[in-house]
Protein backbone atom coordinates (compact mmCIF):
# COMPACT_ATOMS: atom_id res chain seq x y z
CA UNK A 1 0.00 0.00 0.00
CA UNK A 2 1.61 3.32 -1.00
CA UNK A 3 0.09 6.54 0.60
CA UNK A 4 0.96 9.83 -1.82
CA UNK A 5 2.31 13.22 0.31
CA UNK A 6 2.31 16.85 -1.20
CA UNK A 7 5.05 17.54 0.58
CA UNK A 8 7.99 18.56 -2.33
CA UNK A 9 10.76 18.09 0.74
CA UNK A 10 10.12 14.17 1.52
CA UNK A 11 8.25 10.81 0.37
CA UNK A 12 6.77 8.36 2.63
CA UNK A 13 7.07 4.53 1.54
CA UNK A 14 5.89 1.47 3.61
CA UNK A 15 8.57 -0.97 4.30
CA UNK A 16 8.27 -4.81 4.83
CA UNK A 17 7.40 -4.48 8.41
CA UNK A 18 4.08 -1.92 8.00
CA UNK A 19 6.30 1.17 9.23
CA UNK A 20 6.72 4.63 7.12
CA UNK A 21 10.31 4.49 5.94
CA UNK A 22 11.16 8.53 4.82
CA UNK A 23 13.26 9.27 1.61
CA UNK A 24 15.32 12.48 1.35
CA UNK A 25 14.70 14.57 -1.70
CA UNK A 26 17.66 13.86 -4.43
CA UNK A 27 17.70 17.73 -4.43
CA UNK A 28 18.04 18.00 -0.97
CA UNK A 29 21.24 15.09 -0.84
CA UNK A 30 22.97 16.66 -3.78
CA UNK A 31 22.65 19.82 -1.81
CA UNK A 32 24.08 18.71 1.04
CA UNK A 33 26.90 16.45 -1.07
CA UNK A 34 28.40 19.42 -2.82
CA UNK A 35 27.86 21.47 0.64
CA UNK A 36 30.09 19.11 2.14
CA UNK A 37 32.96 19.16 -0.47
CA UNK A 38 32.95 22.55 -0.24
CA UNK A 39 33.53 22.69 3.17
CA UNK A 40 36.27 20.15 2.65
CA UNK A 41 37.38 22.00 -0.34
CA UNK A 42 37.86 25.42 2.30
CA UNK A 43 39.54 23.01 4.92
CA UNK A 44 41.80 21.50 2.49
CA UNK A 45 42.96 25.03 1.14
CA UNK A 46 43.35 26.62 4.03
CA UNK A 47 45.83 23.43 5.44
CA UNK A 48 47.45 24.01 2.27
CA UNK A 49 47.87 27.86 2.48
CA UNK A 50 48.33 28.46 6.40
CA UNK A 51 51.40 29.76 7.98
CA UNK A 52 53.01 28.67 10.66
CA UNK A 53 54.63 30.69 13.14
CA UNK A 54 56.44 28.17 15.67
CA UNK A 55 58.46 25.29 15.22
CA UNK A 56 59.68 22.10 18.03
CA UNK A 57 62.61 20.82 18.36
CA UNK A 58 61.84 16.95 17.20
CA UNK A 59 65.98 15.71 17.50
CA UNK A 60 68.90 17.64 18.13
CA UNK A 61 73.12 16.45 17.70
CA UNK A 62 76.20 18.20 18.53
CA UNK A 63 78.35 19.02 15.89
CA UNK A 64 81.10 20.92 15.12
CA UNK A 65 80.98 22.99 12.09
CA UNK A 66 83.52 22.88 9.78
CA UNK A 67 83.90 26.45 7.29
CA UNK A 68 85.60 24.12 4.84
CA UNK A 69 82.37 22.10 4.71
CA UNK A 70 79.59 22.16 1.88
CA UNK A 71 76.50 20.75 2.31
CA UNK A 72 73.74 18.87 -0.53
CA UNK A 73 70.23 17.68 -0.36
CA UNK A 74 70.93 13.73 -0.79
CA UNK A 75 68.27 11.38 -0.39
CA UNK A 76 65.66 13.71 1.53
CA UNK A 77 68.81 14.52 3.80
CA UNK A 78 72.00 15.53 3.91
CA UNK A 79 75.79 15.14 2.26
CA UNK A 80 78.61 16.53 3.86
CA UNK A 81 81.56 17.22 1.70
CA UNK A 82 85.53 18.57 2.34
CA UNK A 83 88.51 18.36 0.79
CA UNK A 84 89.01 14.96 2.97
CA UNK A 85 85.93 13.11 3.28
CA UNK A 86 81.89 12.48 2.56
CA UNK A 87 79.25 12.06 5.47
CA UNK A 88 75.50 11.42 4.81
CA UNK A 89 73.58 13.04 7.91
CA UNK A 90 70.22 11.46 8.27
CA UNK A 91 67.04 13.37 9.35
CA UNK A 92 68.32 13.27 12.88
CA UNK A 93 70.87 14.64 12.55
CA UNK A 94 73.56 11.71 12.83
CA UNK A 95 75.96 10.45 10.62
CA UNK A 96 75.44 7.48 8.90
CA UNK A 97 78.81 6.83 7.08
CA UNK A 98 81.81 8.54 6.44
CA UNK A 99 84.08 8.17 3.29
CA UNK A 100 87.83 9.75 2.66
CA UNK A 101 88.55 11.58 -0.06
CA UNK A 102 91.77 13.07 -1.31
CA UNK A 103 90.35 15.88 -3.80
CA UNK A 104 91.68 19.72 -4.26
CA UNK A 105 88.41 21.10 -5.54
CA UNK A 106 85.50 18.77 -4.87
CA UNK A 107 81.91 19.22 -6.19
CA UNK A 108 79.08 17.35 -5.28
CA UNK A 109 75.73 16.36 -7.10
CA UNK A 110 73.05 14.46 -5.64
CA UNK A 111 69.54 12.91 -7.41
CA UNK A 112 67.30 10.83 -5.51
CA UNK A 113 69.12 8.22 -3.95
CA UNK A 114 72.87 8.65 -5.54
CA UNK A 115 75.81 11.32 -5.34
CA UNK A 116 78.98 11.91 -7.37
CA UNK A 117 81.91 13.94 -6.10
CA UNK A 118 83.68 14.69 -8.59
CA UNK A 119 88.30 16.72 -8.22
CA UNK A 120 87.40 20.03 -10.68
CA UNK A 121 90.57 19.82 -12.23
CA UNK A 122 92.10 16.51 -10.79
CA UNK A 123 90.77 12.91 -11.58
CA UNK A 124 88.70 10.77 -9.16
CA UNK A 125 85.80 10.66 -9.41
CA UNK A 126 83.40 9.00 -6.42
CA UNK A 127 79.72 7.40 -6.62
CA UNK A 128 77.66 7.28 -3.42
CA UNK A 129 74.54 6.25 -2.21
CA UNK A 130 72.72 5.66 1.61
CA UNK A 131 74.83 2.68 2.52
CA UNK A 132 78.03 4.51 1.65
CA UNK A 133 80.52 4.11 -1.40
CA UNK A 134 79.31 2.66 -4.62
CA UNK A 135 82.75 3.33 -7.10
CA UNK A 136 85.69 5.28 -7.13
CA UNK A 137 87.51 5.94 -10.73
CA UNK A 138 90.19 7.69 -12.04
CA UNK A 139 89.63 9.80 -15.00
CA UNK A 140 92.17 9.65 -17.71
CA UNK A 141 92.05 13.92 -18.22
CA UNK A 142 91.43 16.59 -15.74
CA UNK A 143 87.34 16.70 -14.89
CA UNK A 144 85.54 20.16 -15.73
CA UNK A 145 82.28 19.26 -15.14
CA UNK A 146 79.89 16.25 -13.17
CA UNK A 147 76.73 15.70 -12.78
CA UNK A 148 74.38 12.21 -12.40
CA UNK A 149 71.23 10.78 -12.74
CA UNK A 150 69.09 9.03 -10.53
CA UNK A 151 69.66 5.89 -10.91
CA UNK A 152 73.33 6.65 -10.38
CA UNK A 153 74.87 6.94 -13.96
CA UNK A 154 77.12 9.80 -14.16
CA UNK A 155 78.49 12.14 -16.63
CA UNK A 156 81.78 13.92 -16.50
CA UNK A 157 83.48 16.51 -19.45
CA UNK A 158 87.41 15.66 -19.87
CA UNK A 159 89.54 18.56 -20.99
CA UNK A 160 93.19 17.72 -22.57
CA UNK A 161 95.25 20.43 -24.72
CA UNK A 162 92.77 20.53 -27.76
CA UNK A 163 89.81 17.59 -27.07
CA UNK A 164 87.44 17.28 -24.85
CA UNK A 165 85.15 14.27 -23.44
CA UNK A 166 81.89 14.24 -22.30
CA UNK A 167 81.55 10.39 -21.23
CA UNK A 168 78.93 8.66 -19.83
CA UNK A 169 79.21 6.06 -17.21
CA UNK A 170 77.01 3.84 -15.08
CA UNK A 171 77.33 3.96 -11.07
CA UNK A 172 79.86 1.35 -10.92
CA UNK A 173 82.06 3.69 -12.78
CA UNK A 174 81.84 1.29 -16.29
CA UNK A 175 81.26 3.42 -19.87
CA UNK A 176 78.44 3.57 -21.30
CA UNK A 177 79.17 5.86 -23.95
CA UNK A 178 81.96 8.37 -25.07
CA UNK A 179 81.53 12.10 -27.11
CA UNK A 180 85.09 13.33 -28.02
CA UNK A 181 84.45 16.72 -29.24
CA UNK A 182 87.54 19.34 -30.43
CA UNK A 183 87.31 23.46 -29.14
CA UNK A 184 87.86 24.18 -32.82
CA UNK A 185 84.93 22.62 -33.91
CA UNK A 186 82.06 22.61 -31.24
CA UNK A 187 83.73 24.92 -28.46
CA UNK A 188 84.37 24.88 -24.70
CA UNK A 189 81.78 22.79 -22.49
CA UNK A 190 80.04 25.73 -20.22
CA UNK A 191 77.84 22.75 -18.66
CA UNK A 192 75.63 19.90 -18.44
CA UNK A 193 73.03 17.86 -17.50
CA UNK A 194 72.10 14.51 -17.80
CA UNK A 195 67.89 13.17 -16.87
CA UNK A 196 67.08 11.31 -14.49
CA UNK A 197 67.09 8.18 -16.54
CA UNK A 198 70.75 9.04 -17.46
CA UNK A 199 69.53 7.99 -21.16
CA UNK A 200 69.44 12.35 -22.23
CA UNK A 201 72.22 15.00 -21.99
CA UNK A 202 72.02 18.56 -22.39
CA UNK A 203 75.08 20.97 -22.86
CA UNK A 204 76.01 24.76 -23.48
CA UNK A 205 79.11 25.16 -25.58
CA UNK A 206 81.13 28.24 -25.93
CA UNK A 207 83.50 29.54 -28.73
CA UNK A 208 84.74 32.17 -30.36
CA UNK A 209 84.99 33.04 -33.88
CA UNK A 210 84.99 35.74 -36.31
CA UNK A 211 81.76 36.82 -35.42
CA UNK A 212 82.50 36.96 -31.57
CA UNK A 213 81.53 34.74 -29.20
CA UNK A 214 79.00 31.99 -29.66
CA UNK A 215 77.31 30.24 -27.32
CA UNK A 216 75.24 26.73 -28.83
CA UNK A 217 72.85 24.39 -27.16
CA UNK A 218 72.81 20.91 -28.18
CA UNK A 219 70.73 17.94 -27.28
CA UNK A 220 71.87 14.15 -27.11
CA UNK A 221 70.11 11.21 -26.68
CA UNK A 222 71.55 7.77 -25.54
CA UNK A 223 68.32 5.96 -26.08
CA UNK A 224 66.90 3.87 -29.63
CA UNK A 225 66.03 7.80 -30.38
CA UNK A 226 69.44 8.81 -30.46
CA UNK A 227 70.79 5.77 -31.67
CA UNK A 228 68.92 5.81 -34.88
CA UNK A 229 69.51 9.95 -35.60
CA UNK A 230 73.35 9.90 -36.22
CA UNK A 231 76.97 8.77 -34.88
CA UNK A 232 77.55 11.48 -32.22
CA UNK A 233 74.16 11.07 -30.96
CA UNK A 234 72.97 14.51 -31.18
CA UNK A 235 68.91 15.19 -31.46
CA UNK A 236 69.41 18.74 -31.80
CA UNK A 237 70.19 22.18 -31.13
CA UNK A 238 69.90 25.67 -30.37
CA UNK A 239 72.46 29.02 -31.02
CA UNK A 240 71.70 31.49 -28.47
CA UNK A 241 71.86 35.18 -30.14
CA UNK A 242 73.76 37.59 -27.80
CA UNK A 243 73.28 35.50 -25.17
CA UNK A 244 75.02 32.99 -22.79
CA UNK A 245 73.79 30.01 -21.00
CA UNK A 246 76.34 29.13 -18.09
CA UNK A 247 73.67 26.87 -16.07
CA UNK A 248 71.74 24.36 -17.15
CA UNK A 249 69.45 21.64 -15.39
CA UNK A 250 66.87 18.43 -15.97
CA UNK A 251 64.24 20.14 -13.56
CA UNK A 252 62.41 16.52 -14.16
CA UNK A 253 63.21 13.36 -16.84
CA UNK A 254 61.81 15.55 -19.50
CA UNK A 255 62.27 19.38 -19.03
CA UNK A 256 65.70 21.28 -18.75
CA UNK A 257 66.01 24.48 -17.63
CA UNK A 258 68.43 26.96 -19.29
CA UNK A 259 69.76 30.15 -17.19
CA UNK A 260 71.68 32.37 -19.82
CA UNK A 261 72.49 36.08 -19.31
CA UNK A 262 69.15 38.03 -20.07
CA UNK A 263 66.27 34.80 -20.61
CA UNK A 264 65.36 31.60 -18.59
CA UNK A 265 64.95 29.25 -21.81
CA UNK A 266 62.70 25.78 -20.79
CA UNK A 267 63.06 23.01 -23.07
CA UNK A 268 60.99 19.74 -23.04
CA UNK A 269 62.90 16.72 -24.32
CA UNK A 270 60.59 13.65 -24.14
CA UNK A 271 63.05 12.03 -26.89
CA UNK A 272 63.48 15.38 -29.03
CA UNK A 273 63.94 18.97 -27.48
CA UNK A 274 61.70 21.62 -28.29
CA UNK A 275 61.45 25.08 -26.69
CA UNK A 276 58.70 25.34 -24.45
CA UNK A 277 59.04 28.90 -22.47
CA UNK A 278 61.42 32.07 -22.62
CA UNK A 279 61.40 33.77 -19.57
CA UNK A 280 63.08 37.76 -19.95
CA UNK A 281 65.16 39.20 -17.26
CA UNK A 282 65.18 42.33 -17.69
CA UNK A 283 67.69 43.47 -14.44
CA UNK A 284 70.25 41.99 -13.14
CA UNK A 285 70.06 38.44 -11.43
CA UNK A 286 71.53 38.09 -7.81
CA UNK A 287 70.42 34.14 -7.96
CA UNK A 288 69.01 31.39 -9.20
CA UNK A 289 66.81 28.44 -8.21
CA UNK A 290 64.69 25.49 -9.64
CA UNK A 291 62.94 22.17 -8.67
CA UNK A 292 60.26 19.94 -10.83
CA UNK A 293 57.76 22.60 -10.28
CA UNK A 294 59.33 25.77 -10.56
CA UNK A 295 61.89 28.20 -11.67
CA UNK A 296 63.19 31.69 -10.91
CA UNK A 297 65.45 34.37 -9.59
CA UNK A 298 66.54 37.06 -7.07
CA UNK A 299 67.04 40.70 -7.44
CA UNK A 300 67.98 43.33 -5.34
CA UNK A 301 65.44 45.68 -4.85
CA UNK A 302 67.58 48.85 -5.47
CA UNK A 303 68.56 47.81 -9.44
CA UNK A 304 64.54 47.42 -9.74
CA UNK A 305 63.91 51.29 -8.73
CA UNK A 306 66.55 52.85 -11.22
CA UNK A 307 66.32 53.65 -14.96
CA UNK A 308 63.39 52.72 -16.65
CA UNK A 309 60.81 49.62 -16.30
CA UNK A 310 60.79 50.67 -12.19
CA UNK A 311 58.75 48.45 -10.10
CA UNK A 312 57.68 50.86 -7.34
CA UNK A 313 56.59 48.14 -5.05
CA UNK A 314 60.45 47.33 -4.76
CA UNK A 315 60.98 50.67 -2.57
CA UNK A 316 61.68 49.91 0.86
CA UNK A 317 62.45 45.98 0.00
CA UNK A 318 65.81 44.43 0.12
CA UNK A 319 65.35 41.78 -2.63
CA UNK A 320 62.70 40.63 -5.08
CA UNK A 321 61.75 37.37 -5.57
CA UNK A 322 59.68 36.40 -9.21
CA UNK A 323 59.17 32.32 -9.88
CA UNK A 324 57.89 30.67 -12.84
CA UNK A 325 56.23 27.51 -13.34
CA UNK A 326 57.46 25.45 -16.04
CA UNK A 327 55.48 26.58 -18.41
CA UNK A 328 56.95 30.18 -18.23
CA UNK A 329 53.47 31.47 -16.68
CA UNK A 330 54.60 33.52 -13.46
CA UNK A 331 53.57 31.83 -10.33
CA UNK A 332 54.43 34.71 -7.81
CA UNK A 333 56.31 37.35 -6.37
CA UNK A 334 57.74 38.01 -3.15
CA UNK A 335 59.85 40.89 -1.37
CA UNK A 336 62.54 39.93 1.26
CA UNK A 337 64.12 42.57 3.79
CA UNK A 338 66.89 40.52 5.61
CA UNK A 339 70.47 39.34 3.82
CA UNK A 340 69.86 36.30 2.99
CA UNK A 341 72.74 33.80 1.56
CA UNK A 342 70.86 30.41 0.85
CA UNK A 343 68.02 30.03 -1.52
CA UNK A 344 67.07 26.96 -2.68
CA UNK A 345 63.60 24.64 -4.51
CA UNK A 346 62.59 21.60 -3.29
CA UNK A 347 59.60 19.33 -2.93
CA UNK A 348 57.61 22.51 -4.51
CA UNK A 349 58.86 24.62 -1.83
CA UNK A 350 61.25 27.20 -1.37
CA UNK A 351 63.88 27.79 1.49
CA UNK A 352 65.40 30.85 2.12
CA UNK A 353 67.96 31.63 4.80
CA UNK A 354 69.92 34.23 6.42
CA UNK A 355 71.93 34.30 9.69
CA UNK A 356 69.37 32.70 12.24
CA UNK A 357 66.66 33.95 9.35
CA UNK A 358 64.61 31.44 8.31
CA UNK A 359 61.10 31.83 5.15
CA UNK A 360 59.72 29.35 3.85
CA UNK A 361 57.45 29.73 0.54
CA UNK A 362 55.27 27.20 -1.50
CA UNK A 363 55.26 27.15 -4.77
CA UNK A 364 52.15 29.49 -5.67
CA UNK A 365 53.52 31.81 -3.33
CA UNK A 366 51.76 31.42 0.42
CA UNK A 367 54.20 31.96 3.33
CA UNK A 368 55.01 28.44 5.23
CA UNK A 369 57.08 29.76 7.71
CA UNK A 370 58.89 33.39 8.56
CA UNK A 371 60.89 33.67 11.61
CA UNK A 372 63.88 33.08 13.54
CA UNK A 373 65.22 29.91 14.31
CA UNK A 374 68.35 28.66 17.18
CA UNK A 375 71.20 30.66 16.21
CA UNK A 376 73.36 30.81 12.50
CA UNK A 377 71.80 28.80 9.66
CA UNK A 378 74.55 27.05 7.91
CA UNK A 379 72.06 24.59 5.78
CA UNK A 380 68.77 23.76 5.63
CA UNK A 381 66.53 21.13 3.69
CA UNK A 382 63.10 19.57 3.78
CA UNK A 383 63.19 16.15 5.88
CA UNK A 384 60.92 13.30 5.26
CA UNK A 385 58.36 13.80 7.84
CA UNK A 386 55.49 16.02 6.66
CA UNK A 387 56.41 20.29 7.49
CA UNK A 388 60.08 18.72 8.98
CA UNK A 389 63.18 20.19 8.16
CA UNK A 390 66.82 19.30 8.64
CA UNK A 391 69.03 22.46 10.09
CA UNK A 392 72.22 22.28 10.35
CA UNK A 393 73.77 25.16 12.60
CA UNK A 394 77.41 26.02 13.62
CA UNK A 395 77.64 23.76 16.64
CA UNK A 396 74.67 21.40 16.24
CA UNK A 397 71.95 20.19 13.71
CA UNK A 398 68.55 19.76 14.48
CA UNK A 399 65.36 18.16 12.81
CA UNK A 400 62.35 20.53 12.99
CA UNK A 401 58.48 20.18 13.13
CA UNK A 402 56.67 23.38 12.33
CA UNK A 403 53.86 24.14 14.75
CA UNK A 404 50.80 26.65 15.16
CA UNK A 405 52.07 28.93 18.07
CA UNK A 406 54.99 31.34 18.79
CA UNK A 407 57.07 29.26 20.79
CA UNK A 408 59.76 26.95 20.13
CA UNK A 409 59.24 23.54 21.93
CA UNK A 410 61.46 20.66 22.05
CA UNK A 411 60.36 17.11 21.77
CA UNK A 412 60.61 16.54 25.89
CA UNK A 413 58.88 19.03 26.41
CA UNK A 414 55.82 17.93 24.33
CA UNK A 415 56.04 14.13 25.64
CA UNK A 416 55.53 16.16 29.16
Amino acid sequence: MRQNVNEPEEIEDINSDGEEVRRINPLLLLIFVVAVIVVIGIVMNRLKTRTFNGYKIVSENESTYDSAADYIVFSDNLLKYTTEGVSYINKNGDIVWTAGIDMNMPKAVARGDYAVVADMRGNSVCVFDREGEVSNETMPYEICDVDIARQGAFAVVLESDKTNYINLYNKLGEPVYEMQTTIDKSGYPLDITVSEDGKKLFTSYISVGAGGIQNRLAAYNFGDVGQNSNADRMVGGYMMEGETVSKLCFVDNDTVAAFGTSHIFIYSMKELPSQKAVIELDKPVRSIFYDSQMVGFVQEAQELTTGTDTDADAAGHKYKITAYRLNGNKSFEHYIDFDYENISACKGELLITGGSECLILRAKGSVKYSGILDGHIVSMVPGAGKNEYVVVYDSSTELIRLKSGANKITEEETEE
